[in-house]
């Protein structure tokens, strides 16, 4: 690779680093060039990319990026999943991929600045989509105002129930 093809990978990959906060790393070993497109495929559905990154070229990237915390996973052969808003997507992605291609093996990765392990990403791969994630967060949120309305709602009815009953009594007595 000439130089100035160096001088562009490192800074597309730095772009990269400096823009996507959450990343997987991935040993791609032995993955034809088809599989790896079918996983580029799948990826790019959930709003990921990934590229396969030299690891002194993604080590220089790193630096300029200021994400030294990617560092220890640059080694071997090395695939970066740079993952978009869903991160719970790419992971389920790279998740089911590697079921029906073994041979890519899931290293880790770095959460906003936290190294994680191979792992973390299964247990992040389990969570549920995004939308779930938000309606679910949503529903915990109205369940106290919920309860709050059903109360209040309540203490009124029987408020009105007591009236009722106060009115038809004053006009059983005025009655006899």
């Amino acid at each position: 690779m000439l130089r100035n093809e160096k001088e562009a990978v490192i800074a597309g990959v730095a772009q990269l680093l400096a823009e996507r906060e959450n990343l997987f790393v991935s040993d791609y070993r032995g993955l034809t060039v088809a599989e790896l497109a079918e996983l580029r495929g799948k990826l790019r559905d959930s709003g990921a990319t990934f590229k396969i990154v030299k690891n002194t070229l993604g080590g220089i990237a790193a630096d300029r990026a200021g994400r030294d915390t990617v560092k220890p996973l640059l080694s071997g052969p090395t695939g970066v999943t740079f993952c978009g808003d869903d991160i719970a997507a790419a992971a389920k992605a790279l998740s089911d991929f590697t079921r029906t291609h073994p041979k890519l093996e899931v290293r880790g990765g770095v959460l906003e600045s936290s190294l994680i392990d191979a792992n973390a990403v299964k247990a992040i791969a389990s969570l549920p989509p995004r939308d779930v994630l938000v309606a679910q967060v949503l529903g915990t949120m109205a369940a106290p105002m919920t309860g709050l309305v059903t109360v209040l709602q309540g203490t009124i009815s029987a408020f009105v129930r007591a009236l009722d009953q106060v009115a038809q009594q004053r006009a059983a007595a005025g009655e006899a």
